[in-house]
């Protein structure tokens, strides 16, 4: 398998399939394509027929978008039991997922992922982005409460829904968010995964990086280190 991703730094789509495979301990090839150049679009072509990233394929099998790359993968290696096996929490499960997948968009556009950077707390907060916060925080504390005792994972044991909430992870990390107890328990768990530590020691390899302090300004001379948003 292949599994063609963005920039470590700043694709969140991108860390999703990449953490669930590595974290599964699944083999695949890494293809890497560097967002915001010249060629970024005749690349991208040559593997997903949407034109973004992440694309997975699998001999002759190709999939895009984070949520079906991970149901395919889910299907495809089921001993490797990616969501819940209780169909209540499986439903559960998927249920945060497609919130995560679908929604929190003034986190996502006020707080672009910028994985290496750590930023003064405040920048990019407003109401509307403090109601996702409580949101997401709400989802790991409700869920922490109901399946702790089965692990250190949402739902006990890792599933799909760690590495969907991994880029969020890495967002309230750079952006020195204050969550609640069990939250941050959480967060501060699934910064220390390898398979995390691995993509942030990638990330900082690549060194297209934004301004620490100007986090939204696209700089003329840097076009790769445009922040993207998502």
């Amino acid at each position: 398998m292949k599994l063609v991703i963005g920039n470590k730094n700043y694709s969140s789509w991108s860390l999703r399939p990449w953490l669930l495979l590595r974290h599964a301990g699944i083999a695949f090839e890494e293809v890497a394509l560097r967002l915001f150049t010249a060629d970024f679009d005749i690349e991208i072509a040559r593997y997903s027929p949407a034109g973004k990233v992440p694309t997975l394929i699998d001999g002759d099998v190709t999939v895009w978008d984070s949520l079906s790359i991970s149901e395919y993968v889910a299907e495809r290696f089921p001993e490797k039991q990616l969501w819940p096996a209780d169909a209540a929490a499986r439903a559960t499960a998927r249920s945060v997922c497609a919130e995560m997948h679908s929604g929190f968009g003034n986190l996502r556009s006020q707080m672009p992922m910028n994985i290496t950077a750590k930023l003064a707390p405040g920048i990019g907060w407003n109401v509307a982005v403090q109601g996702d916060i409580d949101r997401i925080a709400s989802i790991w504390t409700d869920l922490r409460a109901r399946y702790g005792a089965k692990g250190p994972f949402l739902f006990g044991e890792f599933s799909v829904a760690d590495a969907f909430y991994a880029p969020v992870v890495s967002r309230f990390a750079t952006y020195g968010v204050r969550l609640p107890d069990a939250a941050q328990a959480y967060a501060d768990f699934m910064l220390a995964l390898p398979a995390m530590q691995e993509w942030t020691a990638g990330a900082r390899a690549e060194r297209d990086f934004v301004v620490a302090d100007e986090p939204y300004r696209t700089q003329p001379d840097r076009p790769d280190a445009i922040i993207v948003t998502g």
